[in-house]
């Protein structure tokens, strides 16, 4: 019973209090509500101010809006292209190039003469070449070649050419080669013996002073200049003349080379001559065929040349007179000097290069590091030098030679050379007085160009 009316006292009570307590929550739900709403009208406000902005913002004229940035100006420079053919060539769409050259050469060997000559003979070695030097072309036509030779601890200008071509014609000034024979003309990177023939030296072809041009059609080519002397000895008056003419035809796969040359040099009074010329290689200092020294007024020479290539297999032939006209009533020498010369590629696919009248860089047809051993040539010479005319005694020579020549790559190369040259009337005696013999000469080269 007591339970019952505690029970009953209760659901009184709640029943009393709940109106109350939900009108106290109805209260807070409104303020809450009214907070809401005001915040609400405060961001509606402050959105139609950053609306209102932009509009007026958009609607102010173009042009007080800030210019835009100008393009930069730029010339158009050149575009440089950067190539290798041994060395780095640098060109431009103007017209300029750019690129050094140089070359070395080492060589080594032994000369054998007979002992009672006395001669200098035995092991020896030297550098050869260590030249180092530009080339390149301007715009116009214009192009430039200098290079100097550093070997035997000197400092020798060998070209300083300037040049101007248009077409098939070159004309060059400064210090460059004259124009006499195949050999003289090739460069000593392509020749196929360590030293060329003999008569070179022997006649003195040098660089000289100059101004020359060439016309080159294509199968033929016309070359001559004037020339004062070398830049060692330019403080004389002595001028010379050359020209030099060559049909090269190609028939078929056979490269063929005919020309001739002639040279006319005039001397200051008092000057005089020598011809002579060391046995096959350079670092010895005998000569056994010498006409001495002899006053000469003039000279002149005339020179005829010939090669074929076909294939693997090459020929040269070429033979020079040279008459010195020497002064009052003593007569007139003429000395001759040639060679005649047969090789052959031992390796596939190989062939001697040939370029503008001169033999030029052989490139293996399978070169080291590509997987190939390179190119390896074969050469026989013949070489003749008489220089024994018109009472000058300064000996005869008839030399034979062989050279190996292997090219590992466009711009190696290694020799080994040998030559028997037999004398008579050498101008260095033997035992006995005996001017009648032979001297062996072996040499072997290293070679790097570029």
């Amino acid at each position: 019973m007591k339970h019952a009316l505690r029970v009953s006292a209760l659901a009184i009570a709640i029943g009393t209090a709940a109106p109350a307590m939900a009108q106290d929550h109805d209260a807070a739900m409104q303020n809450e509500l009214a907070a809401m709403r005001a915040e609400m009208a405060r961001m509606a406000a402050r959105i139609a101010a950053l609306e209102a902005d932009l509009a007026a913002a958009e609607a102010e004229p173009a042009e007080s809006a800030p210019p835009a940035a100008a393009p930069l100006e730029t010339e158009r420079g050149d575009e440089t292209r950067i190539t290798w053919k041994g060395a780095p060539v640098i060109e431009t769409e103007s017209g300029w190039s750019f690129k050094p050259r140089g070359r070395l050469q080492i060589d080594a060997g032994v000369i054998g003469a007979p002992d009672s000559t006395g001669a200098d003979d035995g092991f020896g070695n030297e550098i050869r070449r260590a030249r180092l030097g530009v080339e390149g072309d301007m715009p116009g036509g214009f192009g430039y070649k200098f290079e100097a030779d550093f070997a035997g601890n000197e400092v020798e200008l060998s070209d300083a050419i300037l040049t101007y071509g248009t077409g098939g014609l070159t004309i060059s000034a400064g210090q460059h080669n004259g124009f006499q024979g195949l050999e003289e003309l090739t460069s000593s990177r392509f020749i196929s013996t360590m030293e060329r023939a003999a008569f070179t030296d022997a006649f003195g072809f040098e660089r000289r002073v100059g101004l020359s041009a060439q016309y080159a059609g294509r199968d033929w080519l016309v070359q001559g200049g004037l020339f004062s002397d070398n830049v060692d000895d330019l403080s004389n008056e002595n001028w010379s003349a050359d020209g030099r003419a060559v049909f090269m035809p190609k028939l078929g796969g056979t490269q063929l080379h005919l020309g001739g040359s002639v040279h006319y040099a005039d001397y200051e009074a008092g000057t005089t001559l020598r011809y002579r010329q060391r046995p096959f290689l350079h670092f010895t200092d005998d000569r056994f065929i010498d006409t001495d020294e002899f006053g000469a007024a003039s000279e002149l020479g005339l020179g005829l040349e010939t090669a074929a290539i076909a294939g693997p297999f090459h020929a040269a032939a070429e033979g020079f007179w040279q008459k010195a006209n020497r002064p009052g009533a003593l007569a007139d020498p003429t000395f001759f000097g040639g060679y005649a010369e047969v090789g052959m590629f031992l390796t596939e696919g190989d062939t001697r290069g040939y370029k503008r009248g001169t033999f030029d860089r052989v490139k293996p047809a399978n070169p080291v590091g590509e997987g190939g051993f390179g190119a390896v040539q074969v050469n026989l010479r013949y070489d003749y030098l008489d220089l024994t005319d018109a009472g000058i005694v300064g000996g005869t020579q008839n030399g034979y030679a062989v050279s190996l020549v292997w090219t590992p790559t466009d711009y190696t190369r290694l020799m080994m050379n040998y030559g028997r040259m037999q004398y008579d009337n050498a101008t260095i005696p033997a035992a006995g007085g005996d001017t009648s013999y032979g001297v062996d000469a072996f040499g072997v080269r290293a070679q790097i160009d570029f």
